[in-house]
């Protein structure tokens, strides 16, 4: 009886040690009635265009995106800059906004732009002033937008087609 506690001993030690080192029976995924399960990659959303419009009481930004609405960041910036080359964007306007999505991308897994907006715009409505795509690099797309007030808005998705809408409020005293 001794000899079985002893050889049963040295086998759970031995099981341990191979384990450990990474070695023993690999079971291929499947095998034992479990079927292979696989992580989808993350997608990446498109960013296929940017277009505007007037209100009565403000001024509304639209991006259209192919797939999900990432996660979004609206924050108003001195200045725009280009990503990459970090030029000034040279749209008029004393104040912006930068409009980052990530992971999106403005072209597909060929390198080709799929991005059908404008690249610089001016815009002559009462809050907005210009447009520009201001970034397509890291799986992050920036738009930029100008105003000649500071502007106040509220960022939000819309479903079924997927985009995602700024509107900016008329300035005060401001008659469309």
């Amino acid at each position: 009886m001794q000899h079985r506690h002893a050889f049963a001993a040295v086998s759970a030690v031995a099981a341990g040690v191979l384990l450990t080192a990474g070695i023993g029976a690999t079971i291929p995924a499947g095998a034992a009635g479990t079927p292979p399960r696989s992580v989808p990659a993350p997608a990446t959303a498109l960013v296929v265009d940017a277009r505007w419009g007037g209100h009565a009481t403000f001024d509304r930004l639209v991006i259209d995106v192919r797939g999900a609405v990432p996660a979004v960041t609206v924050r108003q910036v001195s200045a725009l800059y280009q990503d990459g080359s970090g030029r000034k964007v040279p749209l008029a306007g004393r104040y912006f906004l930068e409009i980052r999505l990530s992971p999106a991308a403005a072209h597909d897994d060929a390198g080709r732009s799929v991005y059908r907006g404008p690249r610089l715009a001016g815009v002559s409505l009462p809050a907005l002033k210009g447009v520009a795509l201001t970034g397509d690099f890291e799986g992050v797309v920036t738009v930029g937008a100008a105003f000649d007030a500071k502007p106040v808005h509220k960022a939000f998705r819309l479903h079924a087609p997927e985009r995602l809408v700024v509107d900016i409020a008329h300035p005060v005293g401001c008659r469309s």
